[in-house]
């Protein structure tokens, strides 16, 4: 069957539900987009792109969030090394040929070790916004996030998670705090909150900050296994982000051999819509 338009599914692999989305011919070489930790943090343009330049692209759901298996996202029973064995599995289920994998955010860690331990299952990485380490405190030679802007992120008050207009402008607020748009935000934050299955705050907290990965075990390092990484792979960073800077995409250019990084001048945390083009492009030479 080929799918020339986008189409929302689960699928069960590794022992879960996972929720996907395909865009493009799935009979293309498939390039799976690794939520962060929802789908929605790869952006409609640039899936659309990637298809349109002849791949099958599958963005998912992590665990804990969007339409994949929801447990307890305030005490997760699983580890980042389960995280990637999903995408390992994943796209096993999807594609017999190896898939070009592509992390963004904290999605990026799971892209990270998911190359390391699945070597065989991916032929190119994309790495979108993130760092070389897991969650707390960083490496001597890494940038931390930028202390004033996490000081007014985090000092403001919660929302009421059950409440979708709270929700969302709470999150439009946080997104111009780190430079991102914040309309964009805000639209991202009400199909996040569409989609998410459940109303409990706990539920609705970790599908729009993704604080599971604060609970996550995440050992063992794997920084300085990087360079065992074989495949084509493509580091993406915003020059203006604030939460992840632009140092760690560096130091994530410098340590896998052969990687070629890609600065968005005028992009911080987020993709922005306007620069789908030019990922997509530089994506697609991998």
């Amino acid at each position: 069957m080929k799918l020339t338009t986008m189409t929302q599914v689960t699928v069960a692999a590794n022992g879960v539900t996972l929720g996907v989305e395909h865009f493009g011919d799935t009979a293309a070489p498939l390039v799976l987009l690794v939520g962060g930790t929802t789908m929605l943090s790869w952006p409609d343009p640039l899936c659309e792109a990637l298809a349109r330049g002849g791949r099958h692209v599958v963005r998912y759901d992590l665990r804990d969030s969007g339409a994949s298996t929801t447990v307890d996202p305030e005490a997760p029973n699983y580890t980042l090394r389960d995280l990637a064995a999903d995408a390992a599995a994943l796209a096993r289920r999807l594609d017999d040929r190896s898939a070009h994998l592509a992390g963004f955010g904290v999605g990026g860690l799971v892209a990270q070790v998911a190359a390391l331990d699945h070597p065989h299952a991916f032929s190119a990485l994309t790495l979108a916004g993130t760092r070389p380490v897991a969650p707390g405190p960083v490496d001597d030679d890494l940038p931390e996030h930028d202390a004033a802007t996490m000081r007014r992120l985090f000092s403001r008050p919660m929302p009421d998670w059950s409440h979708r207009a709270a929700v969302a402008e709470f999150v439009a607020a946080g997104a111009e705090i780190l430079g991102d748009d914040p309309v964009a935000a805000r639209a991202r934050a009400e199909r996040i909150w569409d989609r998410t299955p459940s109303t409990e705050p706990a539920v609705q907290m970790a599908n729009q900050l993704g604080m599971v990965f604060s609970k996550l075990d995440c050992k063992p390092r794997w920084r300085e296994r990087l360079s065992e990484i074989a495949i084509p792979t493509l580091v993406v960073h915003g020059r203006r982000d604030r939460f992840f800077p632009v140092g760690n995409g560096e130091a994530l250019g410098r340590a896998i051999p052969g990687a070629r990084l890609l600065v968005l001048e005028e992009a911080a945390s987020a993709i922005p819509e306007s620069a789908a083009a030019q990922v997509a492009a530089a994506m697609l030479e991998c």
